[in-house]
């Protein structure tokens, strides 16, 4: 009997690594996850700043887990990485990204030779190409890298977690239905519109939330070194407010910068209706967001779970909150055909 294909998705949080090993083509199903903690200082939103345990933690989550293959897809969400909508001449996709350094040098608060640059074409008009344009500082991602290569692990390929969850979208959402989906995160908060998983707009909103000490949590004020779609910054600062007003002022400003993402897009001109909101991540479990959220949002919303997207094998047991923190995992090889 001929076992059938698989990929593996990675994740290094602030918290633990993370994965998912998924059969490949349409029906995809779950062989192995899981997650292991690590300790404290060793990574941060997808930076490694202690190598050796991240590389520990990744032995022992292969070991644990039982996930066969050793190559993996690697999801990066973070915010220092840029992503800002852009446009450039109608040419070929390669043309694009061999040109990316010498467009957008200016938008960069790093030399272009210091950045690992990509494009994300979305529509052609006018003899333009409108797109996502994606950066990251190349130190952060090489040190990424030599962290999963230390635990004897190949990465085929980096993706950007706000575009994995534009996949989910089209897992959860109508047929040629716009969305959003809210990946709210232990400190760092995705917001992606998308329609049939192809992303229009990405927000980066950084805010720590870390469950279930939600009142120790601390929201981070932007500031303007690197601009994002719809404003804001991929860099921030704690603010004292968290600590004076506790865990419903952190919970508040979250939702405020949510329902103001959504509005943003929603009052651009070129901009489709959202006709629903999709929530996941370990900040979907809390009530106190959830409650915030139904006052915040007009637009029918609901939570999306990992069983959503894949089917679970029957040996696969996982809890509420670890199916909400895998979405975002899972979403960097939803659809995986090879």
């Amino acid at each position: 009997m001929t076992m059938a294909k698989t990929v593996v998705a990675l994740e290094i949080t602030e918290e633990c690594v993370r994965a998912i090993e998924v059969t490949t083509g349409r029906a995809q199903s779950v062989v192995a996850l899981g997650e292991v903690p690590l300790p404290a200082g060793a990574a941060k939103d997808s930076e490694v700043l202690d190598a050796d345990a991240v590389a520990v933690a990744l032995r022992q989550l292969w070991s644990q887990t039982g996930i066969k293959s050793r190559k993996v897809v690697l999801g990066i969400g973070s915010r220092r990485v840029l992503v800002r909508e852009f446009s450039t001449p109608t040419m070929s996709l390669e043309l694009i990204k061999a040109s990316l350094p010498y467009q957008v040098q200016d938008l960069l608060p790093v030399p272009a030779n210091q950045a690992v640059l990509d494009f994300y074409p979305v529509a052609e008009s006018a003899g333009q190409v409108h797109g996502l344009l994606v950066a990251a500082v190349s130190e952060t991602v090489e040190e990424l890298l030599a962290a999963v290569r230390r635990a004897k692990l190949t990465v085929t390929r980096v993706d950007l977690t706000p575009f994995g969850l534009a996949r989910v979208q089209r897992a959860v959402a109508a047929p040629g239905e716009t969305s959003a989906i809210i990946y709210l995160g232990e400190h760092t908060s995705y917001v992606v519109v998308a329609t049939d998983g192809v992303p229009d707009f990405v927000r980066v909103i950084p805010a720590d939330i870390v469950a279930p000490g939600l009142a120790l949590a601390q929201i981070v004020e932007p500031e303007p070194e690197l601009a994002l779609v719809g404003g804001g910054s991929t860099r921030g600062r704690s603010s004292s407010r968290a600590a004076g007003g506790g865990a419903e002022s952190v919970v508040a400003d979250l939702v405020g910068r949510i329902r103001s993402t959504l509005a943003f897009y929603g009052g651009r001109p070129t901009s489709a209706r959202i006709g629903s909101v999709h929530v996941t991540g370990p900040g979907a479990g809390m009530p106190e967001i959830s409650a915030r959220l139904e006052d915040a949002i007009d637009v029918p919303w609901k939570r999306v779970d990992l069983d959503t997207m894949a089917t679970l094998g029957l040996k696969i047991h996982v809890t509420a909150e670890s199916a909400r923190n895998l979405v975002s995992t899972v979403g960097v090889v939803l659809g995986e055909e090879n």
